[in-house]
C-alpha cells in the first residue's frame, strides 16, 4: 500500500466513524421525538377509544383468518407459498454468491441477462456491532 492509499484509507475510516456517530446521534434524537409523539396519543381520550375499537376489530379479523387457514385449500396454498418463498430465498443467496465470484473473476460489474438486458451487479454493505460472545470466543 503506497502513501496515497494509506492517507485515503485513514480519511475513509474517519468518514465512517463520523457517519456512524451521526447515525447514532440521530437515532437517539428520533427515539426521543417518537416517545414525545407517542405520549400525545396516549393522553388523547378520543384516540384511546378508537384504539380500543381497532384492537377489537383486529382480534375478530385475526380469529376469522385463523379459522379460514384451517381449511384444506387455504392450508395447502399457505404451505406451497412457504415452499416457494424458501426456494426463492435459496436461489437469491446462490445468485449473490455467483455474482460475487463472477465480478471477482471478470472484473466487471455488469452482466447481460437471458433477455438481452444489461444488469449491474450491486453489493450492499452495512456496519454491525460485534457481539460480546464473538469477543469471548476470539480471546480463547
Amino acid at each position: 500500500m503506497d502513501n496515497n492509499d494509506a492517507v485515503l484509507l485513514v480519511k475513509i475510516e474517519e468518514m465512517i466513524k463520523t457517519h456512524t456517530s451521526q447515525i447514532d446521534s440521530l437515532a437517539e434524537e428520533i427515539g426521543k421525538h417518537k416517545d414525545m409523539l407517542e405520549d400525545i396519543f396516549v393522553n388523547d381520550e378520543t384516540y384511546q377509544e378508537h384504539e380500543k375499537l381497532a384492537k377489537e376489530a383486529a382480534r375478530i379479523k385475526a380469529n376469522t383468518k385463523k379459522e379460514i387457514m384451517k381449511r384444506a385449500d387455504a392450508a395447502d396454498l399457505n404451505n406451497k407459498l412457504k415452499s416457494l418463498k424458501s426456494e426463492q430465498k435459496e436461489l437469491k443467496q446462490g445468485l449473490s454468491d455467483y455474482l460475487r465470484e463472477y465480478q471477482r473473476l471478470s472484473g466487471s460489474n455488469q452482466i447481460e441477462g437471458e433477455d438481452g438486458e444489461i444488469r449491474e451487479i450491486v453489493f450492499t454493505a452495512k456496519l454491525v456491532k460485534r457481539s460480546s460472545k464473538f469477543e469471548e470466543y476470539r480471546r480463547q
